[in-house]
């Protein structure tokens, strides 16, 4: 059983028991801004896809709006949709689960992990576009740190809103006006995932390196623990993963800039101090972004907007919409860091 491997209800309780207060707020305040988010979010739509150029259903369902606890938990099925697959694939090709008190214990301790990293996350997302594997995608936005974060940037809180939905929303656009993405990103993750995953043999190897190359984890510039517990062969599929990842969220970056002049007063000011945020971190966030390969992936980021941009430059928005239309036409990741070479590739 794929439950044997991580035990997702108890990375739920282990979310919510670690999971840092969110903003002081009264009630009347918190309602008061939830509502405000969710009208920001409705009225993102209209700028994004005129923007973007792509068309999308009119049906698409309201965002929700969370809080802290509720994002965990929605992660945490959206993970065991996405993995637990690739879990049984792993239980097949090695022949048979493990099974009694030892399953038990181990997906504990798993689940505790998932937990942990659930509850730090939590506290960082300002939304998200939920895949939700076997079920029904939907919008996030995380109400009490879109308002924590609004407070210590000291920006305007009605365009801090407009400026993060912007961003979100094209994420839901990308998804609905290109239907066939979906279903590549969670089977590639998943691919992944089985692919990662260490023989029985190899972990005492794995974890002995781990142990040894510590100091180069949490240097600048590192990929993470991913760098040592990877093939060439393995990292190549994980380059072309991030290479999408990249593309979506540069996108994004790109059109909440590009909708922003004319419908939020302030975009500069709150990307300028955003941006410089991003580099403040503190000490704590620096040395987990740094073990995850999230400061690594942050770079990748920005690459993709510079990526958006450079082939906007030279062909258009429209013949940047080209991406869209096939796997075949995502970015390769080399191209990331070439735009003239996906214009040429793919425009000829």
């Amino acid at each position: 059983m794929s439950s044997s491997y991580v035990d997702w209800d108890f990375a739920k309780t282990t979310g919510r028991t670690l999971v840092a207060a969110g903003p002081s707020v009264t009630a009347d305040e918190a309602a008061a801004e939830v509502g405000a988010i969710r009208a920001a979010a409705r009225r993102a739509h209209g700028p994004v896809a005129e923007t973007s150029r792509l068309q999308t259903p009119d049906d698409a369902p309201e965002a929700l709006v969370v809080d802290r606890p509720t994002w965990i938990a929605m992660n945490a099925d959206s993970m065991g949709a996405m993995l637990n697959p690739a879990f049984d694939q792993i239980v097949s090709q090695r022949g048979g689960a493990p099974s009694g008190v030892g399953a038990a214990i181990g997906g504990k301790v798993t689940g505790a992990e998932a937990g942990a990293l659930l509850a730090f996350m939590s506290s960082k997302v300002l939304g998200q576009y939920d895949l939700a594997p076997g079920g029904t995608p939907a919008l996030l936005l995380v109400a009490p740190n879109l308002l924590q974060v609004q407070r210590e940037l000291d920006v305007a809180p009605e365009d801090f809103r407009a400026w993060v939905c912007m961003h979100e929303e094209t994420h839901r656009v990308q998804f609905t006006a290109v239907p066939w993405l979906r279903d590549h990103m969670i089977n590639g993750a998943r691919q992944l995932a089985t692919d990662l995953a260490p023989d029985p043999e190899r972990v005492q190897e794995l974890t002995k390196r781990i142990t040894e190359k510590l100091p180069e984890i949490f240097s600048s510039g590192s990929g993470g623990i991913t760098d040592l517990v990877t093939t060439p062969e393995q990292r190549e599929k994980l380059a072309e993963l991030t290479a999408v990842m990249s593309l979506l969220e540069g996108h994004a970056d790109v059109v909440m800039d590009d909708v922003g002049p004319a419908h939020i007063p302030t975009v500069a000011e709150i990307r300028a101090k955003f941006t410089e945020r991003r580099k403040g971190a503190g000490a704590i966030d620096k040395v987990l972004r740094r073990l995850l390969g999230l400061e690594a992936k942050m770079r990748q980021y920005k690459d993709g907007a510079a990526f958006v941009r450079g082939v906007q430059e030279r062909v258009g928005v429209e013949g940047f919409n080209a991406i869209w239309t096939s796997p075949e036409t995502l970015p390769k990741p080399l191209e990331i860091t070439d735009p003239a070479a996906w214009v040429t590739r793919v425009h000829g």
